[in-house]
């Protein structure tokens, strides 16, 4: 059991000054009476000087001389996705809690060992899925457990974005590795990984097929993932990263006996079929829920911090704990082991 942190404001420390970076300095700056930035670390030396220069936090060039000094309270981890695993357990060892960006990790038995190890530490670890809590998504998660669609038969995802060769894979050069980053599934299409079983409940089994068809990078930059669930409802997300000539489609349509839902846009911002065959009042609130976007990243991340700020508040638990992570991280392995062997792939990975 963790101590509360009742008298001052939580204190963080960010590892990673990368692209997703900007979401949580901005995310503890929307939560300025409770949070506050103490430390940024990066090996990259221009981009740790702007990251200083932007909160006006201590910066670290070495995590390990981070982690000797700081007074934080939570690590953020918006590093590689490779290296979450290392960083973690070494925040675990000394002591705190975790924060980390998706996926978790790259490597199933990674993620496992995260798990472990921030257990036996007695420390957090939160990861990051922040699309849960657009307001999109809470709306459609609300009639899933209210049962509106009575039996669900069919779910469709799609994920059609534009990541370019130049301005996007060859900025560095972890990206599109195996190690360090994962494809198209794993990196970009792992929030709508999240959605399979945070809406609809455990898979069954799956079959992919990932082919790398126009970029230059070791995994994936397309695919197709299908599923059955334990429910008996079948579905299939859809993924490319080729789509021109920019993003164009993020979207899950859901089928039952009692309903039709489409969520699309860009990224599950706009509510486009929402018929149930009962009504209910809030079925009002459909067109409102719908928002603007110029970002796949929706406007979840300030939305995840207060959980976690509530969390060390003594006052809430954690909505997305390692072994909540763990249950995408499942899907997102059991697609390439599908994929790499040609075969179907039954859950649950481990016994």
């Amino acid at each position: 059991m963790t101590h509360a942190i009742v008298d001052r404001k939580i204190r963080f420390a960010l590892v990673g000054c990368g692209r997703i970076s900007k979401n949580h300095i901005q995310s503890i700056r929307e939560h300025a009476a409770d949070a506050e930035l103490v430390a940024v670390c990066d090996i990259d030396p221009e981009a740790l000087e702007a990251a200083v220069r932007e909160t006006g936090a201590k910066g670290y060039a070495d995590i390990d001389d981070l982690l000797a000094e700081t007074n934080a309270d939570i690590v953020i981890l918006t590093s590689p996705s490779g290296v979450h695993p290392g960083h973690a357990v070494k925040c675990a060892h000394a002591g705190f809690h975790v924060l980390t960006e998706k996926p978790m990790a790259t490597k199933w038995e990674d993620g496992l060992r995260m798990v472990r190890e921030c257990d036996e530490a007695g420390v957090h670890l939160f990861v990051v899925k922040q699309n849960r809590r657009n307001a999109t998504l809470q709306m459609l998660k609300r009639a899933v457990e209210q049962k509106r669609f009575g039996r669900i038969y069919m779910v469709t995802l799609n994920v059609f974005w534009q990541r370019p060769q130049v301005g996007y894979y060859d900025q560095a050069a972890w990206r599109g590795t195996w190690e360090m980053d994962g494809g198209a599934f794993m990196n970009q299409a792992s929030h709508y990984v999240d959605l399979l079983e945070w809406l609809i409940g455990p898979i069954e089994s799956l079959h992919a097929y990932t082919g790398t068809l126009a970029r230059d990078i070791e995994t994936e930059d397309t695919g197709v993932l299908t599923c059955k669930w334990r429910s008996g409802a079948m579905g299939s997300l859809n993924v490319t990263m080729l789509t021109y000539p920019k993003n164009f489609e993020g979207s899950i349509t859901i089928l039952g006996e009692k309903g039709t839902v489409r969520v699309g846009g860009v990224a599950v911002n706009e509510i486009q079929h929402w018929d149930f065959a009962e009504k209910r009042p809030e079925d009002e609130n459909v067109r409102s829920a719908s928002y603007e976007t110029t970002s796949v990243y929706g406007f979840g991340h300030p939305l995840y911090y207060r959980n976690v700020i509530d969390v060390m508040r003594g006052k809430a638990v954690p909505e997305v704990d390692g072994r909540e992570g763990l249950k995408s991280l499942e899907v997102l392995i059991a697609a390439y082991r599908s994929a790499r062997d040609g075969s179907r792939v039954n859950l649950p990975l481990e016994l």
